[in-house]
């Protein structure tokens, strides 16, 4: 369940980070760094937090995945379409990964007997961490503080996960539903501009 979770979202967020990537006009050393960042950076925090030795330094399949997943897009000339084009595409690549890696942080805290702090921290940095990195790098404010709905979903997803953990619910079965549905969530939040308001 966790290594699902895992590649889908490091394959979901390589697809997201080359899209910010191209869409700043990073050179291909740029492009490599943004995309890395992008899926693994959040992977990495998350495994250092718990005291283990982050995946990606571990296994070679989540550097292989980044590279794969960029080759081909530049294969497809994705680098080269309009970044209009690819927008629809980067919101859904964003939103899965945002889901896969928020589930994996979420996993990995309770399979460590972290609190609902815990988990909620685990399941937010692994979610938005590397693509917090990759936004300062490249000098814009991080997306996760322009779209007030972004990180919330991250959070509850996590509060979702420990409640079902307490109730001895945990499955593949309630995972995949709590994916299906912060998926729409979050596609329905972008296209009718939810937020949280300031006041």
């Amino acid at each position: 369940m966790f290594e699902i979770a895992e590649y889908i979202g490091i394959i979901a967020f390589s697809m997201s980070g080359f899209f910010v990537a191209v869409k700043n006009k990073l050179d291909l050393l740029g492009v490599l760094i943004a995309t890395f960042l992008t899926a693994l950076g959040g992977g990495i925090i998350r495994d250092i937090s718990v005291n283990k030795t982050p995946i990606t330094f571990e296994y070679n399949y989540p550097g292989l995945i980044v590279l794969s997943v960029m080759i081909l897009m530049i294969i497809f000339k994705f680098h080269r379409k309009n970044s209009i084009e690819n927008k629809a595409l980067f919101i859904l690549s964003d939103s899965i990964g945002l889901i896969s890696f928020s589930i994996t942080g979420a996993i990995i805290a309770i399979e460590h007997h972290l609190n609902i702090t815990g988990v909620l921290a685990l399941s937010f940095v692994t979610a938005v961490g590397g693509g917090i990195a990759r936004d300062i790098i490249i000098n814009e404010v991080p997306f996760v503080l322009k779209t007030g709905f972004y990180g919330t979903i991250s959070l509850l997803i996590g509060i979702t996960i420990y409640i079902l953990d307490k109730a001895e619910l945990i499955s593949i079965y309630s995972i995949s539903i709590i994916f299906l549905f912060a998926i729409i969530l979050r596609l329905v939040a972008y296209y009718k501009k939810w937020s949280i308001p300031l006041r």
